[in-house]
């Protein structure tokens, strides 16, 4: 996983570079967005959780995602919920690269949670890669500290839809 994450970071920023290669007009709109951009999406992670999710990219670097998921059956209740703060490093048009951190709780259980370490915290790098024109797919490395004690490199996943 940590192959397929570095490759694609690296062809991220060889395909901006090369991009900036042919034409310098138009990136400043791209690069310092001048009003919030909001996304409505699917997110999948350990570290702020699994389910719907809505993501605001700020006129600045900074992009703020929060996380809610719930299944019900006659018995059980399993839910997620959490947020992500992203800072940019790199942004173009299609691509953009990013640190991030975040908090989660999941929950699944019918009397109690039977979730061993419910809460998350993490920190990590991450990916965002443009599909059409406002379909973007999010890919992230996070470490990721669970309440029980445990530290491990897990990876997440997203898509959203933006609206501009």
């Amino acid at each position: 996983m940590k192959k397929i994450v570095l490759v694609l970071c690296l062809m991220g920023v060889c395909w901006s570079s090369v991009y900036a290669q042919v034409t310098t007009t138009g990136l400043s709109k791209a690069e310092g967005l001048n009003n919030t951009v909001y996304g409505l999406g699917l997110s999948a992670g350990w570290m702020s959780g699994i389910g719907l999710s809505f993501r605001a990219h700020m006129p600045s670097n900074s992009s703020v995602q929060a996380v809610f998921g719930i299944i019900k059956t006659s018995d059980k209740l399993a839910m997620t919920f959490g947020g992500e703060y992203q800072y940019d490093l790199v942004r173009n048009r299609t691509t953009r690269f990013f640190v991030g951190g975040g908090i989660g709780y999941y929950f699944n259980g019918s009397a109690g949670n039977d979730v061993s370490g419910p809460f998350r915290f993490g920190a990590g790098i991450g990916g965002e890669f443009q599909v059409q024109e406002a379909f973007h797919i999010t890919l992230e490395a996070m470490f990721v500290y669970f309440s029980d004690g445990r530290v491990l490199p897990l990876p997440g996943i997203a898509a959203h839809y933006y609206f501009f």
